[in-house]
C-alpha cells in the first residue's frame, strides 16, 4: 500500500510539473499560423501601432509594417471593399492585426485548425469592454457587406470582394451591438466581456508600456489548469 501510494505521487509530480511546464510555453509562444514567428521575441523595430509589442513579439518589423497597409501581402485583404473605409474606424483593424500577428500571450486560447493558410487559430479570446465598445463606436458610420469577414467573399481577382447577391449595408445593420461585431467579425476569434481593463480579466487590444495581457492569460490558464488538470488525488 505504501509503494502504491509513493508511486501514486511521484506520478502526481511528474504530471504536476509536466503541466508546469506546458503552462510556461504557453503564457509564450506564437501561433503555428501565416506570418508568425516561431516563438517570441524582441523586435525592436515594429512599426507604429504595432510598437508596444517590441520588448515580446510573435511578429516581424516587416509583418508589423504591412499590418498598416491596404490590401497588403498579409492577406490580400481589403479593408475598402464598400467604399473607404474611414481612418477612426480603420485604425481599430490595424490594432486587431498587431494583436493577431505580435502577441505571444494567447497561448490559453489557442486551438488547432484544419486551414490551408494556418494550423492554428485563437476562439473565444476575452475582449476588454472598452476596447470592443470603441471598436463599434468608430465603425458604425461604415459600410460592409459581410457578417464573418472569415469566409464567404469572392476572392477571383486575387483580393476580397463582396459576393454575389450582397450588398453594402451600414455597420449597424449588420451588427446591432459591440457584442455582435466582435464576437462575429473573426468567427468568434473574440468573445465580448463586461469586464474593464482595470479588472485584469480581459485581454487588451491597445495599450501603452509593459504588456497588461501577460498576466490575464497568466490567470486564465492557472483558472483552466486548477479546473481541469488537477489529478483528484491530489484535491
Amino acid at each position: 500500500n505504501n509503494l502504491e501510494i509513493a508511486m501514486l505521487l511521484f506520478l502526481a509530480s511528474l504530471v504536476a510539473l509536466s503541466s508546469g511546464v506546458l503552462s510556461l510555453d504557453k503564457l509564450n509562444m506564437c501561433m503555428d499560423a501565416k506570418h508568425h514567428k516561431v516563438a517570441p521575441g524582441p523586435e525592436g523595430a515594429l512599426y507604429s501601432q504595432c510598437a508596444p509589442w517590441r520588448d515580446n513579439a510573435c511578429c516581424t518589423a516587416n509583418t508589423s509594417e504591412e499590418a498598416h497597409e491596404d490590401n497588403s501581402y498579409l492577406y490580400n485583404f481589403n479593408w475598402n471593399h464598400c467604399g473607404a473605409m474611414s481612418q477612426k474606424c480603420k485604425k481599430h483593424f490595424i490594432q486587431d492585426t498587431c494583436f493577431y500577428e505580435c502577441s505571444p500571450h494567447l497561448g490559453p486560447w489557442i486551438q488547432p485548425v484544419d486551414q490551408s493558410w494556418r494550423k492554428e487559430r485563437i476562439l473565444n479570446v476575452p475582449l476588454c469592454k472598452e476596447d470592443c465598445e470603441k471598436w463599434w463606436e468608430d465603425c458604425k458610420d461604415d459600410f460592409t457587406c459581410m457578417t464573418n469577414w472569415h469566409k464567404g467573399w469572392d476572392w477571383t481577382s486575387g483580393t476580397n470582394k463582396c459576393p454575389t447577391g450582397s450588398k453594402c449595408r451600414k455597420w449597424t445593420e449588420v451588427y446591432a451591438t459591440p457584442k455582435s461585431m466582435c464576437e462575429q467579425i473573426w468567427s468568434n476569434s473574440y468573445l465580448y466581456t463586461t469586464l474593464t481593463k482595470d479588472s485584469g480579466r480581459c485581454m487588451q487590444l491597445w495599450f501603452d508600456g509593459p504588456n497588461p495581457n501577460t498576466k490575464v492569460a497568466e490567470y486564465y490558464l492557472n483558472t483552466a489548469h486548477r479546473d481541469h488538470n488537477i489529478p483528484g488525488f491530489l484535491l
